[in-house]
């Protein structure tokens, strides 16, 4: 991408290449217990797996910018790398999605981020580990401010990052802000990222997430919402996995079903970030609410149906080809 094309959507997170390790049904399983399901293998042997497949340039902040990139939107990332080949492959595939990298740090001495994931049946589990970059957020020249912030998933130890975000954003009040919070966003709590959350434009969420953050009851989603809102979003979604998604812009709130899979998910990584980018997408089309809420479940049933978070991402074309063959129940109803 030209440095010089000006950037609708600017994204903020962690970017690091993930290696699938299909696991073999007969050699894993999964028990359920009471704090939760746990994938099951022998100890202390050599289990056969199935295949691997690496992919470069992900996480959150990644998916979302190559999901809106492909949606016809100019887009960059602020993320770090180390200075390995790793680093290089990564910045090398985001560039080949038309992804702005000008504003990746390259950290010398450092390693690039790399996860394993253990892919059984059509789930996973990650194993993961985060490197201690030295986080600055970059000078952004005027013309190089975008019309949004795109801010999810960053490691921990980041809490003076994410105060210089909102400083940033308090000195750029033109900039909207679409929140996805990762794991660590988190566990910081609403209160300390409370100016974040209070220039928050759209804010993306599950639903266990939303009790998390809000600290509504799971079972009541007006009760989230209202929680949700008074921490100063405009507008929320909440996704429910198999029951689909919510909004609300504090005046309106609407469900919508899951778009049908044409077929069962191959593997579950970033339908929550196509959804996210998606309906943000839509937003920056400037479509409506509910026409957001009809576009980004279609993204999230694409990247499903392929192995991990980024080759099943739809152009908007293609998006609109599946809306137009969308059953009739397929659209929002009010809450």
């Amino acid at each position: 991408m030209s440095e010089t094309k000006k950037l609708d959507v600017l994204s903020i997170g962690d970017a690091y290449i993930d290696a699938f390790v299909k696991l073999e049904d007969a050699n894993a399983s999964v028990e359920e217990r009471e704090a939760g399901p746990k994938l099951v293998m022998d100890y202390g042997v050599k289990v056969p797996f199935d295949h691997s497949e690496v992919v470069e340039g992900v996480g959150n902040a990644a998916n979302a910018a190559v999901s809106i990139s492909r949606l016809g939107h100019g887009v960059g990332i602020i993320s770090n790398v180390g200075s390995d080949n790793w680093g290089r492959d990564v910045i090398q595939a985001l560039g080949k999605e038309e992804v702005d990298t000008r504003f990746v740090r390259t950290n010398p001495g450092k390693k690039t981020g790399y996860h394993y994931i253990l892919w059984y049946k059509s789930d996973r589990t990650i194993l993961i580990k985060h490197v201690p970059y030295d986080y600055h957020f970059p000078h952004i020249k005027p013309t190089e401010t975008p019309a949004w912030i795109y801010l999810t998933s960053v490691a921990e130890d980041t809490l003076e990052f994410h105060d210089d975000i909102a400083d940033w954003l308090d000195a750029n009040p033109g900039v909207k802000l679409a929140f996805q919070p990762g794991t660590y966003q988190m566990k910081f709590g609403a209160e300390r990222l409370k100016r974040l959350y209070q220039r928050t434009n759209l804010l993306f969420l599950n639903r266990e997430e939303a009790v998390t953050v809000g600290g509504g009851k799971h079972e009541d989603l007006n009760d989230l919402f209202d929680k949700l809102h008074v921490l100063g979003p405009k507008t929320i979604c909440i996704t429910d996995g198999p029951d689909g998604a919510y909004a609300s812009n504090g005046h309106d709130r609407y469900k919508m079903p899951n778009y049908p899979d044409p077929a069962p998910p191959l593997e579950r990584t970033g339908a929550g970030d196509a959804f996210a980018s998606t309906f943000l997408a839509a937003t920056l089309h400037g479509l409506s609410i509910e026409e957001a809420l009809r576009y980004a479940p279609i993204n999230s049933m694409s990247v499903v149906q392929k192995v991990g978070a980024q080759a099943g991402l739809l152009t908007m074309d293609e998006l609109r080809a599946y809306l137009s063959h969308a059953p009739e129940s397929y659209k929002p109803t009010k809450l």
